[in-house]
């Protein structure tokens, strides 16, 4: 939930790519400002290259997974990426049912929701993080505390611990029972969602969190040892070093730390300074900042999980819904690399409805996916970057990665960032800034007979916002419309080339992506 945060943010506020092969003459050429350079080793030993930012995607609240286009679009998102685990909110809200209490004040759980919600991840190959929250009202201190999504979760701690340890208690032994430990121990169960904004009602905020993590983290681990807990989930990166402190001074079991962060967050929320991040370093700055924090922290290697993170917060069109996701995603996964175990961007689908029922299918969604299952230009990037290898290859250059796979294949991805056309919750039509962007490449140690397959995302290419634009954004497109709209979100062609002793040539538009294999 980023929006979640705009009560307490602050925000700060095309052409075709062209492969060429090359040769002597145009190697001599001077290069211009716009030209980057790179020479790739295919056989040098390079670093491990797991592929942290496609293991676990976040999504709306709990009850919304039993769904039908939720679980189609699930389905095409793990076709896409081999995501493994999903995030969402709500697990204990009302519309789940779990907490009953009848007239003489007795508590007991309805399951029945919970195993269609879970049974319906597992089916489809994806496991839960299961974040544990909200607040059933039948257990809260104050139900008429909620927050002020579209569906309205209680933020408030119980009113009685020895009934929410209970509800734990319950709750985990069910799952158990259900799927077996060695299923369920594969899981990571998180206390709570930003305890450090309005989704949370105990004053002072850290100390009373601290006393849920603890009953929570406690009762999982009395159930069965096995089982994964952590937090303390909060925005802005923030409480990692309390957190980390509290849990070892109090010996409370924590096996992971999660935080969130936004590439609208300001660096005086994060950083406590008044510098002015730019949204493409923003998160990954973030990252740094609490990787180190661990490392300094009595728990050096605790597996940090950034378990919320997107380009903004809040509903931008010209963010979410464009081109601009595929450089700004892989520049991500470059600057982040080695310092997180695992990224969940906010969200695969636009099934989604915080703000509400969605009113347009383009509105700024956090999903890869916009509603009626139309492909965004960021769900092509995402099936882009999941051929990149497990092997980072040294390259110079802050506009590429280059990898290589089991097999030898290396691939590439290179881009040409340029920030958003606009930057508020109303669409602005327009060509991105900047120039194209030429990259000379020159890959030694390749097979004789190598050749060069190539997959693009930008203005002309995987964009069915362009699609849109042209229809005049209608808010309620007709069946036809749907079809034409999915129809022009399908990823391009990939075009095969043949490579010239290792060398190429590749133009790239403003907020253009490009991967390339060559093998």
């Amino acid at each position: 939930m980023p929006h979640h945060a705009m009560l307490r943010r602050t925000a700060s506020r095309i052409g075709l790519a062209v492969l060429l092969a090359f040769g002597g003459a145009h190697a001599a050429t001077p290069p211009s400002p716009d030209t980057v350079t790179l020479k790739v080793d295919a056989t040098a030993k390079g670093a491990a290259f797991p592929h942290f930012w496609e293991q676990m995607f976040g999504s709306g609240r709990a009850s919304l997974a039993l769904r039908d286009d939720y679980r189609k679009d699930i389905e095409a998102v793990h076709e896409a990426t081999g995501f493994g685990y999903v995030r969402f909110h709500g697990i204990f809200d009302r519309d789940v049912g779990l907490v009953r209490r009848d007239k003489d004040g007795h508590i007991a759980y309805n399951f029945s929701y919970v195993d269609q919600i879970y049974d319906g991840l597992l089916e489809r190959g994806i496991k839960p993080f299961v974040e544990l929250g909200f607040m059933p009202p039948e257990l809260s201190s104050d139900p008429s505390q909620q927050h002020d999504f579209w569906y309205h979760p209680n933020v408030m701690p119980p009113k009685d611990y020895a009934e929410w340890d209970a509800m734990i208690h319950a709750f985990a032994e069910h799952l158990i029972a259900r799927y077996g430990i060695d299923e369920v121990a594969s899981w990571y169960f998180e206390v709570w969602n930003e305890p450090n904004l309005a989704f949370w009602g105990g004053k002072p905020e850290q100390s009373t969190y601290y006393t849920l993590y603890d009953h929570t983290a406690r009762t999982l681990k009395a159930v069965n040892l096995r089982l994964r807990v952590g937090g303390p989930a909060t925005a802005q990166a923030a409480w990692v070093p309390d957190f980390l402190k509290h849990v070892h001074d109090a010996k409370v079991p924590a096996d992971f730390v999660s935080t969130h962060v936004y590439g609208d967050d300001t660096a005086q929320n994060v950083f406590k300074t008044e510098e002015n991040i730019p949204r493409a370093d923003m998160v990954c700055r973030s990252v740094d900042k609490v990787h180190r924090e661990i490392a300094a922290s009595p728990f050096p290697k605790m597996p940090l999980i950034f378990s919320e993170y997107n380009a903004s917060y809040a509903n931008l069109p010209n963010v979410t819904d464009t081109v601009y996701m595929g450089p700004w995603m892989a520049n991500t996964i470059r600057e982040c690399a080695g310092k997180v175990e695992i990224m969940s961007y906010w969200s695969f689908s636009d099934v989604f409805e915080e703000q509400g029922v969605v009113r347009n299918p383009f509105y700024g969604g956090f999903g890869l996916v916009a509603a009626d299952r139309i492909p965004k230009p960021a769900y092509n990037a995402f099936a882009m970057l999941h051929r990149l290898g497990n092997t980072r290859l040294p390259v110079s250059s802050d506009s590429a990665l280059a990898t290589r796979r089991d097999d030898g294949t290396v691939v590439l991805a290179l881009w040409n960032y340029a920030p958003p056309v606009g930057d508020t919750d109303t669409y602005t039509k327009g060509e991105p800034q900047g120039s194209m962007k030429h990259f000379d490449i020159d890959v030694s140690h390749l097979g004789a007979d190598a050749k060069a397959t190539m997959w693009r995302v930008d203005e002309n290419h995987g964009n069915a916002l362009a699609t849109f634009d042209a229809m005049g954004r209608p808010d309620f497109p007709s069946r036809e419309q749907i079809a034409q709209l999915r129809a022009a979100g399908k990823a391009a062609e990939p075009e095969s080339l043949t490579l010239e002793h290792g060398r190429l040539r590749v133009d790239i538009p403003p907020q253009g992506l490009v991967v390339l294999e060559l093998h």
